[in-house]
């Protein structure tokens, strides 16, 4: 169709494509849906080969958050029956990441609770940061605290932090449909100071919280113009307890159009699966890994994924394999682009099918699941699974979502159990 061309032909020179063309890609019916993801997937070989990025979240704080985002299962007024507890030491935090660089993660997502750090919370996540890179001083850092004040993301930069994820989650026009305590430009002028400070800027989305179509793509454009490194597309699991407990509005083919739209608006740009992905995508997945270049392996802040070793399976029988620690995630000239602005990162020499990394930590990536403060899955008690609401996605019913891969996260940081990695 002449529509996958021209997104085709300008994702490969790395363009972005017109809002109008976005919006096409998201109207695309089912029948032309293979279609789309093999002409996404041209653009994501073109500028990640057939690389995955592993990423490792740790929850250093969890639960009892002031802001009352509506997605949230650590929102102010949740009852969802998550973990609550308070900062982790340092060796804590180190330990729970140590699990999942063993794994194969070369990037540490470091994830609190709340609106945003205090100078003394700065001070925590420095000593977490030396205490992790003291045992593998090749991993990569990505703090994701809430909103930032001024000097702090310098200071982050100054630790050793080498990204910072704040999502902007929803388009500008529908932010405060979802939360009072904080705004849109608040978000925004918190991804502006973590880039200003060189810090790799991680930003992304939530999808599935009853926004439409224009939503998506105003909020993934912005992104764009923002100049995110990374962008996790994570998919709103309703969380009982939360404001939002009755929107089931996702399709695994309604996922799929969304990866593939935002891989055409942000073709040189990481793009990881995030929050979600297991209840959403299910058993189609491994398509996801067409579009995406990018996703978490085990558990999330408070529900808990897929057993690590079924992510690493289903990256191998993809036919993908994972982004190694030597190798950089961007494409060289974004990679120049975060070098100069005092990030990490070298280059890599884009082309078709595969990239050729040349060193370096490489620059992208952060903590998608989060949203600041957290992110949304169904509430259950230990051992239990939570009951869906009918599914409306695209106008049809949908399947019966797999209530047997959601479950309230009970091991990993922040408990006595082994996690999952």
């Amino acid at each position: 169709m002449d529509l996958l061309d021209t997104l085709t032909a300008k994702g490969l020179r790395g363009e972005t494509p017109t809002r109008e063309e976005a919006l096409a890609v998201l109207a695309t019916t089912d029948d032309e849906l293979l279609d789309v993801v093999a002409a996404a997937g041209r653009v994501r070989r073109r500028w990640f080969g057939r690389r995955v990025k592993l990423n490792y979240l740790v929850n250093l704080k969890s639960g009892l958050c002031p802001e009352d985002c509506s997605y949230c299962s650590q929102r102010l007024g949740s009852k969802a029956e998550i973990l609550k507890y308070t900062w982790l030491k340092p060796g804590q935090a180190a330990e729970a990441a140590k699990a999942g660089v063993s794994g194969g993660a070369k990037r540490v997502c470091l994830v609190a609770s709340g609106r945003g750090p205090t100078d003394r919370d700065i001070d925590r996540v420095t000593d977490t940061v030396a205490a992790i890179k003291e045992a593998d001083p090749a991993v990569e850092i990505c703090a994701c605290l809430g909103l930032l004040s001024d000097n702090q993301a310098e200071r982050l930069k100054a630790a050793g932090v080498d990204a910072y994820n704040h999502n902007l989650n929803t388009s500008e026009g529908t932010y405060g449909d979802i939360a009072t305590t904080h705004t849109y430009a608040d978000r925004v002028d918190t991804v502006q100071k973590a880039h200003g400070a060189g810090l790799s800027a991680c930003s992304g989305l939530i999808a599935g919280m009853g926004e439409s179509d224009e939503d998506l793509v105003d909020v993934v454009f912005a992104l764009r113009e923002l100049g995110s490194d990374s962008v996790p597309v994570n998919f709103l699991i309703p969380f009982e307890g939360t404001p939002l407990a009755k929107e089931w509005n996702l399709s695994p083919q309604r996922c799929l159009r969304i990866l593939a739209m935002v891989r055409f608006v942000n073709p040189d740009t990481e793009v990881r699966i995030a929050g979600g992905r297991e209840v959403h995508l299910r058993s189609m997945q491994p398509l996801g890994l067409h579009l995406a270049n990018s996703i978490f392996l085990g558990d999330y802040l408070t529900s808990e994924g897929q057993a690590g070793q079924t992510d690493l399976d289903m990256i191998a029988d993809a036919g993908f394999e994972v982004e190694g620690m030597g190798e950089s995630t961007l494409p060289r000239h974004r990679a120049d682009i975060a070098a100069a602005a005092g990030g990490c990162g070298t280059a890599a020499v884009p082309g078709e099918g595969a990239d050729a990394a040349v060193g370096g930590c490489g620059t992208g990536g952060g903590c998608g699941p989060c949203g600041g403060h957290g992110h949304a899955v169904p509430a259950a008690t230990a051992g239990e699974t939570a009951v869906p609401a009918t599914e409306q996605a695209a106008g049809t019913a949908a399947d019966e979502v797999r209530t047997d891969l959601v479950r309230v996260r009970r091991r990993g940081a922040g408990t006595e159990l082994a996690p999952n990695a």
